[in-house]
């Protein structure tokens, strides 16, 4: 394992999620929302005989995930499947048009929204962010860009980790978290928090993931729109591209439609317990690991991105520039490097929460994409070790595969 994902790793430990990525994390949803059609996700998934796929995702059920979904786009076409149970004590495997809580996948979608507004003028990506949230008091070194680029120093509510030291956030792990986890938390009480911390270094002279950074973009749609992040999402991002299985909950703690349930397995007292965290209030994630989705319409979100259509050339260039120390990540999503031998340069930005996961690479022309979601189950898994190589073996098999 490299330094980066070892970080990382110390980092989901601190704050209790889930990890499935090297990364972190107003509107109310129904219920009777539309669902990508079932039985066509079926045809699609027979239609490809594609052993080394479903060899790749059983691996991670192998490791103790309940389950696993995933689709794959690449030159063979589309593929669908899932390996484990959609419920612990069950048979049935997870649907493959499941939804899921995206974690910090949300963060790619906030980034894209606040660089809209700078495409139209209404925000400057390196003017101070608190021209746009004068509300907090914010240190005036601290530009939108690096908000969006984790160079901002503010600490991150969920808890931090930062030069050899963990420092605790808001209750974020454990049975702490469990007691708490249907209350809801206002955005701006996140920040309060957050800034009520000491800064971790001077804005713009080091590199550390915040889950404030997003709370903060969030935010500042909200004051330069007008509207709710949730509504300005739906007029941006998700109507346009038709992103039907695609929410941004607010308080809600319910999922819509079909999904596989998400567990957490923790220790109290001494003692390991398993709790079904299906339902959770996502708002102690505001704009950085709230929202819900489905690998197709991550699929249809970043290879749009990625291919041009939701930002001008320029801004997704600066997007995609990864920042000299901050482990890959350019501006809500990361860069990776994979051998010579398989697609060379990836992009993606995978998310956790407590219970669940997903993944979302591409492509640099978004051409061949890998999303998928994880559900946690009633075992520990080995994020040293086995987690890192069930990755490396399931990009192997997309991004370096004929």
């Amino acid at each position: 394992m490299n330094v980066n994902q070892s970080k990382m790793l110390r980092i989901f430990r601190r704050v209790g999620v889930m990890a499935l990525a090297v990364t972190l994390l107003a509107g109310a949803a129904t219920p009777g929302m539309a669902a990508p059609d079932t039985m066509a996700a079926s045809k699609v998934a027979a239609g490809q005989e594609r052993p080394e796929l479903q060899a790749a995702i059983q691996e991670f059920v192998d490791i103790g995930f309940a389950g696993m979904q995933m689709r794959v786009h690449d030159q063979q076409g589309e593929w669908v499947g899932s390996a484990g149970v959609r419920k612990l004590g069950e048979t049935a495997k997870p649907p493959t048009n499941g939804r899921f809580r995206i974690g910090s996948n949300t963060k790619t979608f906030i980034a894209t929204v606040v660089l809209q507004l700078v495409a139209e003028g209404k925000v400057r990506l390196d003017n101070p962010a608190a021209d746009y949230l004068p509300q907090f008091g914010l240190d005036r070194r601290i530009t939108v860009r690096m908000l969006l680029q984790h160079t901002s120093g503010v600490f991150s509510h969920t808890g931090d980790y930062y030069d050899g030291t963990a420092m605790p956030g808001i209750p974020s792990a454990g049975q702490e978290w469990v007691d708490n986890r249907f209350r809801t938390y206002r955005p701006a009480e996140l920040v309060r928090f957050a800034l009520s911390k000491p800064a971790l270094f001077a804005p713009g002279t080091s590199w550390n993931y915040s889950n404030t950074n997003y709370t903060l973009a969030g935010l500042l749609i909200e004051q330069v729109t007008g509207r709710s992040y949730a509504e300005e999402m739906q007029r941006r991002i998700l109507r346009p591209l038709g992103l039907s299985g695609t929410v941004v909950p607010g308080a809600w703690s319910g999922i819509p439609g079909p999904h596989a349930r998400s567990y957490y397995h923790y220790q109290d007292a001494g003692q390991w317990r398993t709790v079904d965290v299906t339902r959770q209030n996502p708002s102690w994630l505001f704009g950085a690991g709230d929202m819900i989705s489905t690998t197709q319409d991550l699929h249809t979100f970043f290879s749009a991105l990625l291919g041009g259509k939701l930002l001008p050339a320029p801004l997704l260039a600066e997007m995609r520039k990864a920042h000299p120390g901050g482990n890959g990540f350019g501006l809500g999503l990361r860069v990776q490097d994979v051998s010579p031998d398989c697609d060379g340069t990836i992009f993606f930005h995978n998310g956790s929460t407590i219970g669940s996961g997903a993944l979302m690479y591409s492509t640099p022309d978004g051409s061949k994409t890998l999303t998928a979601s994880v559900t946690g189950g009633n075992t520990e898994v080995d994020l040293v070790g086995e987690y890192p190589a069930a990755l490396d073996n399931l990009l192997k098999e997309v991004f370096c595969g004929e």
